[in-house]
């Protein structure tokens, strides 16, 4: 039945794939010659000859799409990821398109040794419309399956085994998005208290011994295995025991408490040895990123230069104060740096407090810094911090010395957040965490940032940062 399901939705977005692809083929036409959008310069190409490669297009783009994970049954994937992965998808099959047309150039006619090339303001056009159609598709299709989904259609049933803190953790996400389609059947825990007993309105089944039963009674689609790490035998079991039956299996690990276990094998003279603190932002990657921060940071200082006198001008005019605001944070390897901002509060803000959180409504700051830290807009001289190196555009946030001491002894693997660079953005922040928020969540968001480091997570943090991450909990 799942298979089933599967095979349905895929074959759904491969239709809209292949519409939107080829209504972007004759948009890009139109746009480009019968408009004459840039203006024409050698006349309108015979059409014929861009049919010819019609159907290459409609052939190589499904392919394109499948070795890009376009159409796995993944009900959890973002629109944002969904949208990069289409964007890098899209570029490569167009890539593929002008290497063959480049090394197969056809004659204009039969008498004609001039060659005939497709138009790059054509390419340029399809591809632009192509992205964009291609996305509308899917946001479309995902949009009447979440519909059928929340009107009760096509559920997928779970079974979390363990109805400890991590179980409910699970139950509490799959009931805040149920337009992904999982119904929650039950949970499955050895703990004699719990039986019979219903958490989150999700009722506890029976012990793990019944999870056999369970499986084919409830008509159970997924296991989700929820245990702590104590519980590794009874772990090894249920896992032998549901690999029998044709459900999906997905392990569900405490994130703090295997955040250091991205584990690589190496080499000792000879002698196997597993490093648990193996990073993927290492060697090239970390070139490639500190490349990345300067493009960014000068791009945007060069941008942004025009309105920093604006800016100055009006935090000088409130108090005559200074303009820069520098504050010792910790970064890289634990070192300290001084971070630049725009003053946003008073002179000598912290000399009767000391170092302290800003809370909401803080009467520290000034009229004009208030909406500077509402937008964010004091964050904007760390630019020159990723210039000189001592930050990055993208990464944990970094924190004041006094309350690094004060967490690294109060929270598990805190001090790991310091293994990369401090970022102005983060996947922490563009998820609400900032500011005077849990400390324990952040450092969870913080660890899988690290632990999952790609080229694609950043793209997807600053575009998250762009829609709505400016404005979290900036106090």
């Amino acid at each position: 039945m799942i298979r089933k399901q599967k095979r349905s939705n895929a074959l759904l977005y491969l239709t809209g794939d292949l519409v939107a692809t080829l209504l972007a083929f004759f948009i890009a036409w139109l746009i480009r010659f019968e408009l004459g959008i840039p203006p024409l310069t050698k006349g309108i190409p015979d059409f014929a000859r861009y049919l010819q490669v019609l159907p290459i297009v409609l052939a190589v783009w499904p392919v394109v799409f499948y070795f890009h994970g376009l159409y796995q049954s993944r009900r959890d994937r973002s629109r944002v990821d969904e949208a990069l992965t289409i964007m890098l998808a899209v570029f490569f099959a167009t890539f593929l398109i002008s290497a063959v047309q480049a090394w197969y150039r056809p004659t204009l006619s039969a008498d004609s040794d001039t060659l005939f090339t497709y138009s790059r303001a054509f390419i340029g056009i399809f591809v632009v419309a192509d992205l964009f159609l291609v996305v509308a598709a899917r946001v479309l299709t995902r949009y009447a399956l979440q519909r059928r989904r929340l009107a009760g259609h096509n559920l997928q049933r779970i079974l979390v085994v363990g109805a400890g803190n991590l179980g409910k953790e699970i139950v509490s996400k799959l009931q805040a998005h149920r337009e992904l389609g999982f119904e929650v059947a039950g949970f499955l825990d050895d703990d004699r208290g719990k039986a019979g007993r219903r958490f989150l309105d999700v009722p506890v089944l029976g012990t793990l011994r019944d999870v056999e039963s369970a499986l084919e009674t409830h008509r159970i689609d997924q296991v989700y295995v929820a245990l702590p790490l104590e519980a590794h035998r009874k772990m090894m079991r249920i896992m032998e025991e549901v690999s029998r039956h044709c459900v999906e299996v997905k392990l569900v690990p405490d994130v703090l408490q295997y955040a250091t276990h991205h584990a690589s094998l190496e080499d000792l003279d000879g002698t196997p040895v597993i490093n648990l603190s193996q990073v993927p932002l290492q060697g090239w990657s970390s070139l490639a990123k500190r490349a990345m921060d300067i493009a960014i940071a000068s791009a945007g200082l060069i941008v942004l230069m025009p309105f920093f006198p604006i800016v100055a001008w009006l935090i000088w005019r409130e108090d005559r104060g200074p303009l820069f605001y520098k504050q010792e944070r910790m970064g890289l390897d634990g070192q300290s740096f001084m971070i630049l901002k725009f003053r946003s509060m008073r002179v000598d803000a912290e000399s009767s407090t000391g170092p302290v959180w800003a809370i909401k409504g803080d009467s520290r700051r000034t009229a004009w810094g208030s909406f500077m830290r509402q937008w964010s807009i004091d964050e904007l001289p760390q630019l020159w911090n990723v210039l000189m190196g001592e930050m990055s555009i993208i990464g944990p946030r970094p924190e004041r010395p006094t309350f690094v001491h004060e967490f690294k002894h109060k929270i598990p693997d805190y001090m790991l957040r310091h293994r990369v660079k401090a970022g102005i953005t983060g996947w922490a922040q563009v998820h609400g965490w900032r500011g005077n928020t849990s400390i324990k969540k952040r450092i969870q968001y913080d660890l899988y940032y690290i632990q999952n480091w790609s080229f694609l997570l950043d793209l997807k943090i600053l575009w998250m940062t762009f829609r709505s991450g400016l404005w979290h909990n900036a106090y």
